[in-house]
């Protein structure tokens, strides 16, 4: 039993599976988790924060985010000890970075910063960067990076609590919870836009894995433990993919910290640039335009405000042009309903790398692969994911009528979710030298990242989009 709270990846595991039970009691009308602070895009600093409840409309914002540290910080605390951590040097840690983790957060809120045409303060600023709230986990890893380039002995003192992986694994499996309730959600609108989802990813993923794995071995020499975790991150969700992979790889912690680090950039990149070009190119065939969106843009959250996004000028060209009144969210749907099928196959595809790397890469000559080494390869956390995937997933589809209660239960604990997000940034920050990340290669693999991105994986997933979606107009408003 001991070996079941022996190490962060097992931890991970019951940390996230504890948030998502908490967030199921909403199911019976009991909200535990209420209180968690939700962000806001800003421009009024007091309008930033509120819980994520109506059942706590009545708590201060400040009071909102106390109380999700406080809450944080219990649970982390008792996995500290579980862990043999040093819980007073621990806790101070912890403290220390949620703080600013979280600060980075609001920051990278801001309307000049984050605002989105779908977003309403987007008329309310003369300017904005259109980053969308994300902006806050680049602000989050340069303010780390600061730290641990600048700072050396506070980030010495912070070691205790600089544990990006346990972060970023207990991240993953709160997500499974929300992703199952998207997947439940695509059920029941198209079935025939589900059905090319699906496929599409499918034919996307194996091409797309396999030309980046290509040309990051053949073209740059990078070595597997580089070039899998790539390869997923490109290919799947980006930063979640990055690190389950790393794990089920046992890839050194250097690696899944600079592919996330990329991924974040460059889908902000991403969010700038395809929407209109969408708009531009594609506004008579719009749903080709927002599956394009997701088979293209890397992380979550910079996919869906691609997709919105597109929704808003491709309807607006397309009656301002035809006179064609297309009904809003069809377009963000498919967006959507791709990137869920997308952020399904990470579990999948860690356990497929763990077997290949335990029977084939890592194997020695001669030796058998006992069943056991498997099982302590598969990244664990993996688990959690699957289970709180599938456990939403089939209270929602058995029973319709939980559905918006599944989703109340989601956002909260997506709350805490991206809270370990934005620390895991932080904490990949303070961990990484620039020096050191210059030696390890981080200029190539920004090359492999940038001929991968711009050279195939976007016109690929042009390509699979008009392939599975050409011709499927969305309803009239």
């Amino acid at each position: 039993m001991r070996s079941l709270f022996k190490n962060d990846d097992w931890m991970a595991l019951w940390i996230g599976l504890a948030v998502v039970v908490l967030a199921l009691f909403t199911m019976v009308n009991v909200d535990l988790l209420g209180f968690a602070v939700k962000t806001n895009i800003w421009l009024d600093l007091g309008k930033a924060f509120e819980p994520v409840s109506k059942n706590y409309a009545g708590l201060p914002g400040v009071l909102s985010i106390v109380l999700s540290y406080l809450f944080l910080l219990v649970i982390m605390s008792l996995g500290a000890v579980a862990l043999n951590l040093n819980l007073k040097k621990f806790a101070v840690s912890f403290t220390i970075i949620f703080w600013l983790s979280y600060a980075c957060w609001v920051i990278g809120n801001v309307a000049y910063i984050a605002a989105t045409p779908d977003v309403a303060l987007y008329k309310s600023v003369p300017w904005t960067l259109r980053l969308t709230g994300e902006a806050g986990f680049v602000v989050a890893l340069l303010g780390g990076l600061i730290v641990g380039n600048f700072f050396p002995r506070f980030a010495d003192y912070l070691k205790e609590g600089i544990k990006p992986e346990w972060y970023i694994r207990t991240a993953i499996v709160i997500l499974g919870a929300s992703l199952g309730v998207q997947a439940a959600g695509a059920l029941g609108l198209a079935t025939e836009v589900m059905f090319r989802g699906l496929a599409a990813i499918i034919e996307a993923y194996l091409i797309y894995w396999a030309l980046v794995y290509l040309v990051a071995r053949k073209f740059f020499k990078f070595s597997r433990e580089w070039a899998a975790p790539l390869a997923a991150g490109i290919s799947i969700c980006g930063v979640s993919a990055a690190i389950a992979v790393g794990g089920a790889i046992r890839a050194r912690p250097i690696v899944p910290i600079m592919v996330s680090s990329l991924v974040v950039i460059f889908a902000v990149v991403e969010l700038l640039i395809l929407p209109f070009l969408a708009q531009t190119f594609l506004f008579q065939e719009p749903m080709v335009a927002g599956a394009w969106m997701g088979l293209a843009v890397k992380t979550d959250g910079a996919a869906t405000a691609s997709g919105a996004v597109a929704d808003s000028l491709i309807r607006a060209r397309a009656l301002a042009e035809q006179g064609v009144n297309y009904k809003e969210g069809w377009i963000l749907m498919a967006t959507t309903t791709v990137k869920t099928f997308i952020d399904v196959f990470i579990g999948v595809w860690a356990f497929v790398l763990a077997l290949v790397w335990a029977n084939v890469i890592d194997k020695e000559k001669g030796e058998k692969v006992r069943a056991i080494e498997i099982w302590e390869r598969f990244p664990k956390f993996v688990i959690g994911y699957v289970i709180t995937f599938v456990l939403f997933l089939v209270l929602a589809v058995n029973s319709p009528s939980l559905l918006n209660q599944a989703k109340i239960a989601t956002a909260e604990s997506n709350i805490f979710r991206v809270l370990f997000f934005v620390m895991t940034f932080f904490t990949l920050g303070v961990m990484s030298n620039f020096k050191k990340l210059w030696q390890e290669g981080i200029g190539k693999l920004a090359l492999v990242y940038v001929l991968s991105l711009f050279g195939f994986i976007i016109w690929i997933g042009l390509f699979i989009s008009y392939l599975f979606f050409n011709g499927v107009k969305p309803p009239l408003a």
